[in-house]
């Protein structure tokens, strides 16, 4: 690897370059558990495309596979390193290059961190949705890369809705330019919709356009106990049949809010089964969330608790925020992220309930109710061997059970190394076949994160 790394240090600026194993290895992986990472050979920091483009003509002529990266918060390994790659950060193309609110577009670069976008955006009256639960630290590119979601998806939808344009360094070093800048545009295959999710197998996303909303008035939230998942699930049923948008629409099993309970003293039930959270964000909010308070006590609500104001909805939606701190003071966790169609919903959260008791695990849920998107958090000691086993095991029936339920095996995460062998069941022969021969048209040497996806 002595000419890669020499090579890289010719063409890159000092300090662009690290091969101390102590920094290599502090970037091989990715915040998933069991997931394997092997051994960079070096990591790099471009801060143009041009470096972009210089990284992966290098990689390409030595045969050496590259590892775009992000923040790392991803939850897949779709980030981990294999064996003698280049790791290829992109950190330090942070840059909110332009917003336009006539045209209603924001053109950054990948390092761009999803927060500090939206903030940026806000200032000008404008909204960038797409808002993960990492959204202080994750960014753009990896949000990208996986098509990232978050708590507005049911009314807002995922990141692959406001991506409208890439420029992508392809394995060879050419720059892609994919999509447009305007509101509407179908020339040609839609190159952009196929490289979001892609994880950094087909290309290397270096600048995106986005498109940006009129920013939403303050939410109002509605908090509905109940005690019993499929009272629950059925008042979610409910509520969308009524034809209502709810711009934020959670549930926390019994599981979960005995966890927030125990660490924020937040005095919830000990009978509650499941806590469901609606907010909407419109001029008609006051009149909508009365509408569905009164849909989830039909359903069965044991108590429903609408906010009256923001610094009320904000104390009720403490409860969600804190879910997965809570889960995670009990023990390391393991984050899965199958949705399933909503009807499902209650079906999904009982067969997890039942793989935890078969297991003698815990595992907590929570679910971005309004799109079926469940977040099972099994909960485990990886010290010992048997309970990581059963973890292990645990989360293999809850990728069959979603698949049973009519679901898929990531609503928002990604598949990297964690879901590959699941993909290829959710996908079956020929849909595999053919996603490896897209990635063999984007990367004959298939020196793009080898390992990850197909």
């Amino acid at each position: 690897m002595g000419d890669l790394v020499e090579r890289l240090r010719a063409g890159l600026p000092a300090g662009a370059v690290a091969v101390d194993a102590d920094v290599t290895a502090s970037y091989a992986r990715d915040m998933a558990g069991f997931c394997p990472a092997g051994d960079p050979a070096v990591l790099v920091f471009p801060e143009t495309v041009e470096q972009v483009q210089f990284v992966l003509r290098t990689a390409s002529e030595l045969r050496v596979p590259v590892v775009p990266q992000g923040a790392r918060t991803g939850l897949s390994g779709g980030a981990n390193a294999v064996d003698g790659c280049v790791l290829l950060s992109l950190t330090r193309m942070d840059r909110i290059l332009s917003i336009d609110p006539v045209d209603r577009i924001a053109v950054v670069q990948p390092g761009v961190v999803n927060a500090e976008l939206s903030r940026a955006a806000e200032a000008l009256g404008m909204a960038y949705p797409p808002d993960p639960s990492s959204w202080e630290s994750c960014t753009i590119g990896g949000n990208i890369g996986t098509g990232a979601g978050g708590l507005c998806c049911v009314k807002y939808g995922t990141t692959s809705e406001y991506v409208l344009g890439l420029d992508v360094v392809l394995a060879d070093g050419r720059l892609l330019r994919t999509g447009r800048r305007t509101a509407k545009g179908v020339a040609g295959y839609d190159l952009t919709r196929l490289l979001v999710g892609s994880e950094g197998t087909l290309g290397v996303v270096v600048e995106a356009v986005l498109a940006l909303r009129p920013a939403p008035g303050p939410q109002l939230v509605l908090a509905a106990e109940f005690d019993s998942v499929d009272a629950a699930g059925q008042a979610v049923c409910e509520v969308m049949a009524a034809g209502h948008a709810p711009s934020l629409m959670e549930l926390m099993d019994a599981t979960t809010v005995r966890a927030v309970n125990e660490m924020a003293q937040m005095g919830l039930p000990e009978s509650t089964r499941a806590l469901l959270l609606v907010a909407f964000d419109g001029p008609d909010r006051r009149e909508r969330l009365a509408e569905v308070g009164a849909l989830c006590t039909a359903a069965g609500a044991t108590e429903v608790v609408p906010a009256e104001d923001r610094a009320e909805s904000e104390l009720l939606l403490q409860a969600r925020r804190l879910a997965l701190p809570a889960l995670e003071r009990t023990g390391t966790t393991m984050i899965d992220d199958v949705a399933v169609p909503r009807t499902a919903l209650a079906a999904m959260l009982n067969g997890v309930a039942e793989i935890a008791e078969r297991h003698r695990l815990t595992i907590g849920v929570v679910a971005h109710a309004g799109d079926g998107n469940t977040h099972p958090v099994v909960i485990f000691d990886a010290r010992d061997e048997d309970q990581t086993a059963r973890a292990r095991a645990s989360f293999d029936e809850i990728m069959a059970l979603g698949l049973e339920l009519g679901g898929t095996v990531t609503g928002e995460h990604g598949v990297g190394l964690l879901k590959r062998e699941w993909l290829a069941r959710e996908l079956g022969p020929v849909g595999l076949e053919l996603q490896r021969q897209i990635k063999a048209a984007f990367d004959p040497l298939g020196i793009l994160n080898p390992g990850k996806v197909v």
